[in-house]
């Protein structure tokens, strides 16, 4: 007997979920079965305001026409082509139209089918692009304290979350870390960049006088760190960043897998922030988060550096049997074609002002000790339980499911990062229910 997808499982046992309390959810599991707009169906019928696009990735909303057409027409037409010395259509379509929306002097597109993979590829292609220029000592790489750059190995040795890290050794050897900005004690409450922090990227001078700058591959960093409670860069930050890594001959790369698509207002967030790397890593919503894709996009002086020697030969041993695969590329194209016709980056960008109001009506709110926000993008930091970290944001996530609404925790702190679609009311929803869950919290 076929399952009733609309029915939950009788046994849960078999998936092992990531990044899950497993025991407490399956003892009282959270079922989505349907999905349109703004708006998650449950199991039993209930209607979930989608306050986090997914998981940052639904940007243009949920099951979107244009979209959903564009998979099943190229499901029907070509399923699978392999990406190594053949190629189809689509994909180098929509590598031009990502690169139409890049930053001036980004215009290179590889193909991933994650934002892990992408950082991934990005941390291989800054030591490889060394090597090609005959500086093959430069292998070691930094990241930041408290960033999210994915969980495969190279990601999580430059990420900087301890639990993402603790549990799985030793990890890259040759990495180092700059300091997180995040200062709540002068920052409190921003919108938009704080004015204090920039000095924290001089650091970077600190570690290239400790290891040598020709020892150095890349500095990655998101330029709004996402994943770890939502921390804006301070003004000057970035810019001081770039100066460094270029003054030093280092690659700079921008972890883009949120920030990208129209989160901030802007393409990317290198625009908002009119910082531009040498490489941008992205996924989530390159495909609305449909169907798993990712890429990084390159500066013409990376990817031409391995354009050399026989042309026959190969110029970069790297590649995943997904990448670029036709249905995904569909997707790609279908869902940059809906955030062009229907203006939602620029939607964002004028939406940006409203949800920063609403979202700081919650100061003075039972607990909370912060706020912060930029582009559609906000977070609300809540008071820990002592000696219970996490448990109160948990609490308020479970509380927030009963009454409708969809947001994420990262320890202490709700995250909220709603499809560019959402309208004035939906944020007057939003920000209104869990007002209400907040004032109820213990």
């Amino acid at each position: 007997m076929a399952l009733d997808r609309k029915q939950t499982p009788n046994d849960l046992n078999a998936f092992w979920m990531p990044f899950t309390a497993n025991r407490q959810f399956k003892k009282s599991p959270r079922m989505f079965v349907a999905a349109k707009d703004m708006h998650y169906t449950t199991a039993d019928g209930r209607q979930v305001l989608d306050g986090t696009a997914g998981l940052w990735c639904c940007n243009a909303g949920h099951c979107r026409p244009k979209i959903t057409e564009a998979i099943q027409k190229q499901a029907a037409e070509l399923d699978y082509a392999p990406a190594f010395q053949m190629g189809h259509p689509s994909a180098f379509e929509l590598a031009n139209r990502i690169i139409d929306i890049a930053p001036k002097g980004i215009e290179h597109v590889f193909y991933t089918n994650s934002g892990s993979e992408s950082v991934e590829t990005a941390l291989k292609l800054a030591i490889a692009y060394h090597r090609a220029k005959g500086q093959g000592t430069r292998t070691r790489l930094i990241g930041r304290e408290r960033g999210y750059h994915g969980v495969n190995f190279g990601g999580i040795s430059v990420g900087g979350i301890v639990n993402n890290r603790k549990f799985f050794g030793t990890l890259l050897a040759g990495v180092d870390h700059l300091p997180h900005t995040h200062l709540p004690d002068q920052n409190a409450f921003t919108r938009g960049q704080p004015e204090h922090g920039a000095n924290l990227a001089d650091d970077l001078e600190r570690i290239v006088a400790l290891h040598g700058p020709e020892t150095i591959a890349a500095v990655i960093v998101e330029p709004m760190a996402g994943s770890t409670g939502v921390l804006m860069p301070p003004k000057g930050y970035l810019e001081k960043l770039r100066a460094i890594t270029k003054k030093h001959g280092i690659l700079l790369i921008f972890d883009e897998v949120i920030t990208g698509f129209g989160r901030l207002g802007a393409p990317f967030a290198a625009q908002y922030y009119d910082v531009v790397p040498d490489m941008m890593t992205t996924a989530k919503g390159l495909t609305n988060g449909v169907i798993p894709m990712g890429a990084v996009l390159t500066s013409a002086e990376v990817h031409d550096a391995f354009m050399q020697g026989p042309e026959h030969m190969i110029e970069l041993f790297h590649g995943y049997t997904y990448s670029g695969n036709p249905i995904a590329s569909a997707a790609g194209i279908a869902t940059l074609e809906t955030y062009k016709e229907e203006g939602l980056f620029e939607r964002a960008a004028e939406l940006a002002p409203y949800w920063e109001d609403a979202l700081h009506s919650l100061k003075g709110v039972r607990h909370v000790i912060d706020i912060r926000n930029s582009g559609l993008i906000g977070a609300v930091e809540l008071e820990p339980i002592a000696g219970e970290p996490t448990k109160r944001a948990f609490a308020a996530f479970l509380a927030a499911y009963d009454k409708g609404i969809l947001i994420r925790t990262t320890g202490d702190i709700i995250a909220m990062s709603p499809p560019l679609i959402i309208s004035k009311a939906q944020i007057d929803e939003l920000i209104g229910t869990l007002g209400d869950v907040l004032k109820a919290l213990d």
